[in-house]
């Protein structure tokens, strides 16, 4: 007799085989990853497992099939919070049935390659996505049934490389802004040592040479409030910008400090937009216009790629960009332009 403390019982393959009308069989086929099922028999399958909010028993599973039900995140010596990234990786591999481990690995790249190396055989895990680069002999000695995807987004020192340094939304900001009437414009650039830094200042400079536009300096700044204070302070009187690109939002914040020191109103007199759409830009008065990094979905294809790899089925599409401008109160025409 049930009562109304009495827990739920957890859901059965059968229980989803008879909502999504199919055999069990059919569904611990899906569940085994082997494919082989109709579009129509997928759909039901999948909206049945949702409904009842079906998981996997991974225990049972593995003792069948050799499987773990177990995938690893394995990180490089972390100095910023990966919260977002793990976070959008965990989602899809949950989503798809497993647990997820996050390891951390320091000491460099031979250190990590190493670590990498023990994880794949301790047989702990079905697959591994290592989130920076690996030595090249360490590929190819990884036993050959652990999965492993090199999603190398970050260096040792978990600064960004590949995708996460497309500049492309510093050219489409001062596009927007030329054609809002800007002609003058300053680049308080993020550290050098940064791949991504690098890639905005050549950017700038590249795009503001493109549209004929003048640049009246790039203050070579390290990611802080500071620096973007200071930019504006060394700015003699006559070369004021109309327009300041600043490396990210930490650096904007003082970019807009530095201006109301010196009696320049943003938007008014200066237009202003940072890099990273933290939590604060929009609660700024002026709201900050910036670029959002959807560092869920860097992490969630990534993990895509191995679970695609674990079952050996073709990798789920996601060419939706990781960058998103957002316009917000802090840019504006130019002074006297339209007003």
């Amino acid at each position: 007799m049930n009562s109304a403390g009495t827990a739920r019982r957890r859901p059965t393959i059968t229980d989803v085989a008879r909502l999504a009308e199919v055999s069990p069989q059919t569904v611990s086929r899906y569940l085994r990853f082997n494919g082989g099922l109709k579009p129509a028999t997928l759909e039901r399958v999948e909206n049945a497992i949702r409904e009842l909010g079906y998981r996997p028993n991974l225990v049972a599973r593995s003792m069948r099939t050799r499987k773990t039900g177990r995938l690893a995140i394995l990180m490089p010596a972390m100095v910023f919070n990966p919260s977002r990234i793990l976070a959008g990786a965990s989602a899809k591999a949950q989503a798809a049935g497993y647990f997820v481990d996050s390891v951390g690995a320091g000491g460099g790249i031979r250190a990590r390659s190493e670590r990498l190396l023990d994880l794949a055989d301790s047989g702990q895990f079905e697959g591994i996505v290592s989130l920076a680069p690996v030595l090249p002999a360490t590929q190819k000695a990884l036993h050959q049934r652990t999965v492993v995807v090199i999603s190398a987004d970050f260096d040792d020192e978990m600064r960004g490389i590949g995708e996460l340094t497309d500049a492309a939304p510093v050219a489409r900001m001062i596009e927007h802004l030329a054609t809002l009437g800007h002609s003058r414009f300053l680049h308080v650039a993020g550290d050098a040592q940064f791949a991504s830094a690098r890639a905005r200042r050549q950017t700038y400079l590249d795009t503001v040479e493109r549209l004929g536009l003048t640049s009246v300096g790039v203050f070579d700044g390290d990611w802080s409030g500071e620096s973007g204070i200071e930019a504006v302070r060394s700015l003699p009187s006559r070369s004021r910008p109309t327009a300041v690109i600043a490396a990210n939002d930490l650096v904007a914040a003082g970019v807009i400090r530095g201006a109301r020191e010196r009696g320049w109103d943003v938007p008014g007199d200066l237009s202003v937009t940072g890099w990273d759409n933290i939590g604060v830009g929009q609660f700024m008065t002026p709201s900050l216009t910036t670029v959002d990094v959807d560092l869920e979905r860097l992490g969630g294809r990534a993990m895509a790629k191995l679970i695609a790899g674990v079952r050996s089925t073709a990798p789920e599409a996601d060419e939706r960009p990781l960058f998103r401008t957002i316009w917000r109160e802090s840019t504006a025409g130019p002074p006297g332009h339209g007003r």
